[in-house]
Order: structure tokens, then sequence, then C-alpha cells
């Protein structure tokens, strides 16, 4: 059996819906990534056995397999395949595994996984609000499966995810408020930050949605968005985003007979499914078994990353496993940077490397939690 380590990871910097990337195709946003990638690692292209991309929204100039024509446009070669896949929130997560999965069963000898969602040019964010839309639209599932299963809107579920471990408004907000503050810190402490590299002929040089001044009072003045006496706001949960990121998996002795060094090797890789009414709190079991697999304990662990798609999920997923929250997204979160949603695991696992780079920690957990009770979690080892 081979082993596959990571070789470089990239992201752009992640635009406010409407803000930045709103002009530009979700495609060439991906494609712009995917160019950085392989400029960093100098990689030849023709190497590449497989392109695997996430896009969850895949309509509209998402359709299509947008990860073939990002590839195309990066002018990789076109004896080079690619695929798109949706494993909802952990679409990018699910990428880096099967690339992963793929290098080690000997298929190939090097995989791009790669994301990209824009929430500002897919059909179905353009109109989305608060009381309609396609969030509350549930046409497209089966009714039997309905019948058989609640599946409420992912808010609906987060109230729920609240209310099991207790968490209060105060609490959640408070979590916000300082996701956006560590995501503050961060920018200004670098210049140039690891993980994120600009799109071309563009000028956004850092995530677009962190807030420099958080204003409590606002927050704390937002109307909850499932029932009054809910405790899941706009100001709590992760801010609509267009983004890409791009990540090269290798062969370890391909990549050092090729003179390229890895970053980091894989010490586990998890996907579970939980309950699709709560559909959050998958975070929790896939946790368990990640630190199972790579036989390892929470002490172990150097950087976590737990997406924050509300603060309900890294706050009752601390709870749960008696984890202090000072350890948790020291860089900020998706409440602060977005959370463009096929981009976002990639994205997390540049982000947890670079961690790692800074503070001279050697293992990371990377967990998502995804719509219909889904869950993934990776374990990274920096080499």
């Amino acid at each position: 059996m081979h082993e596959a380590v990571i070789v470089d990871a990239v992201r752009t910097p992640f635009g406010r819906r409407g803000g930045a990337y709103a002009g530009l195709r979700p495609d060439a946003l991906l494609a712009s990534s995917l160019s950085s990638l392989l400029e960093r690692t100098s990689v030849d292209p023709s190497r590449l056995g497989d392109i695997l991309t996430g896009c969850v929204s895949q309509a509209g100039e998402q359709s299509a397999n947008v990860g073939r024509q990002a590839a195309l446009l990066a002018g990789v070669p076109i004896e080079v395949p690619a695929v798109t896949l949706n494993r909802m929130c952990s679409s990018g997560q699910s990428t880096v595994h099967f690339a992963a999965q793929a290098v080690i069963a000997g298929d190939m000898d090097y995989a791009v996984a790669c994301g990209v969602e824009s929430m500002s040019r897919t059909p179905m964010f353009l109109d989305v609000t608060l009381g309609a839309g396609p969030f509350r639209d549930w046409s497209m599932l089966n009714a039997d499966l309905l019948a058989a299963h609640e599946l409420p809107p992912q808010a609906q579920s987060a109230e729920l995810m609240a209310a099991k471990w207790g968490l209060t408004r105060e609490e959640l907000d408070d979590f916000a408020a300082q996701s956006h503050r560590k995501a503050m810190q961060h920018a200004a402490s670098l210049s140039n930050p690891r993980e994120t590299v600009p799109v071309h002929g563009l000028g956004l040089v850092t995530d677009e949605g962190v807030r420099g001044n958080v204003d409590r009072a606002k927050m704390a003045s937002l109307v909850p968005v499932t029932h009054p006496d809910g405790v899941i706001t706009a100001a709590n949960s992760s801010q609509m985003t267009d983004g890409a990121a791009s990540l090269l998996v290798g062969r370890e002795d391909a990549v050092r007979a090729d003179g390229m060094r890895a970053r980091a090797r894989f010490r586990a890789r998890v996907v579970v499914g939980s309950d699709p009414r709560i559909q959050l709190d998958g975070v929790i079991p896939a946790t368990r078994a990640a630190l199972g697999k790579a036989g390892l304990s929470m002490s172990d662990l150097h950087w976590i990353e737990v997406n924050e798609a509300f603060a309900c999920v890294p706050v009752g997923w601390a709870r749960e496993l008696a984890v202090d929250l000072v350890r948790v997204n020291p860089w900020g979160g998706a409440i602060a940077h977005g959370h463009p949603l096929g981009a976002t695991g990639v994205g997390l696992v540049a982000k947890a490397l670079a961690g790692l780079e800074a503070t001279g920690g050697s293992l990371a957990l990377v967990v998502f939690c995804a719509g219909h009770g889904l869950a993934s979690a990776t374990i990274l080892e920096r080499m």
C-alpha cells in the first residue's frame, strides 16, 4: 500500500455574497485557485490522475461538471480527467479523502482535491430570504423520504442542537464575536498568509466578511431565524460566501523523487451518518471515530478546525467532548470568513496546515457537519 501525502494546499480569500467575486464565474474562480496550486508546486500537470471538485449547488454556471470546465480554463492538459461531487457542506473534504484513497490504492501518482461555490451567482442563492426561497422549498425532496424522516431546514436543526446542549443566545453570540476577533487578529498579523492566494486580476487579499469592529448590541437586536424565542440568528451563523480552494495529494515516494516536499500525511479519514433531523451533531461521532482510527486522544491535537456552519456546532461539540473552546478555530471560522459550501473543506485543510506550521504543532483535526445528517473528519500530521 502506498502512502498519500499533501504537497500543498491553497485557497482564495473568501468573498461576501454580492461582493468582490460577484462578477466572476465560478469556473473562473476555481481555475484561478488551480493555477495558483500548480504554480506553487511545480508539479507536471500531465502527471495528475484526476481532479476531484466539491460543489454543492450544481446549477446554472456550476452545472455541467464545473471542475472539468475550471481545469480546462486553467490550462490543465485535456487528457487529465475531472469530476464534480456533492456531499453537502463536507464536499470539499470528501474530495481530499477520495484523492488520498486513489493515491493509496495505486491508481495514480497525483490527484487534485478542490472545491468551489459562488453563492452570488448560483440560482439557489440569488433570491434567498429568511422567510421564503429555496431553503424553505422542500419540493425537490421525495415525499416518501419526508414521511419517513423529518428533514427540517438547517436553521431549525441548529435550534434543536442548541436546545439539546442547553446553549444560550448569549454564548452563541459570544462565540460568533470571538470568531471575528480571531480572524481579524490573524489577518492583521500576517502580510501574506500561507494558505491564501489572490484571484488573478482582483485585488482581494483577505477574507471579505471579517468584521474588525463587532457590534454586540446590533447582534443582540437581530431577530432569530426560525421563531421569536429562538437563539439562531444571521450573526451566529456562517456567512453566504464565494470562494475556491485547491490541494495536491501525491504518492510519497513520487513526491520525493520529483524533488517536491510534502507538508502533511493522513492519520485518519472518516465519514459518518447521523440523525437527519438534528443533522449538525455528526461532528461528535465523526471526531470520536477519527481519533479512534488514528489512535489519538483529544489532548494529542495541536490544531482544531470545527466548521462554523452555526455557532451551536462547535460550541455543542466542545461541550460534549469537554474541549476548551480556546483551542477551537484559532484563526476564526466560517462565521467570520464565510462558508463557500463546496470549497470550505479544502480551505480549512489549507488553514490547518498553515496553522500547524505557524505554531510548530504536529497534529490537526478538521471536522464538518453536512446536510441531511452527514459529517466527515480528517486528522493530519505535519511533516
